[in-house]
């Protein structure tokens, strides 16, 4: 049976019109490095304003 993990990230402010997100690159990596596959993310917050806030990356290690 496949293990699924997951990681939250969420987006910040870097002034009035834009956000931005930093540290997915290297948990990409990080996860890449222990043989996880990076298979997706999930939206798990979303702003009225119909932005994404927060996501969570999920990641397949195989059994």
């Amino acid at each position: 049976m496949k293990k699924y993990e997951y990681v939250s990230l969420s987006y910040s402010a870097s002034n009035m019109v834009t956000a931005v997100m930093n540290q997915h690159r290297n948990i990409i990596d990080q996860y890449a490095r222990e043989r996880l596959v990076d298979i997706g993310m999930i939206p798990t917050e979303i702003s009225t304003h119909s932005c994404l806030r927060q996501i969570d990356r999920i990641f397949e290690k195989g059994e």
